[in-house]
């Protein structure tokens, strides 16, 4: 079942994902700095598609699947 999703839910989740490939090559506090802006870009993002969800009757995990399938798999261009 696709759901159609807004575009700030995808910009939400792309700029969480972007965040956490920053963690890759870094240690001591610069790791710790990042951890902790990752964590609150994937917080802000999964709190928008709880809302989303429940704001429009859907299922959460439904939300977050679909959400995932857009910013991490897109469709390729034709």
């Amino acid at each position: 079942m696709a759901i159609e999703l807004p575009d700030d839910l995808t910009k939400l989740q792309r700029a969480a994902d972007d965040e956490g490939k920053k963690l890759e090559h870094l240690d001591g506090d610069e790791l710790t700095a990042q951890r902790e802006l990752w964590f609150d870009k994937v917080a802000e993002a999964q709190a928008a598609v709880t809302a989303h969800a429940k704001d429009n009757g859907l299922s959460r995990f439904d939300v977050e699947k679909q959400l995932r399938q857009i910013t991490r798999h897109p469709p390729k261009p034709e």
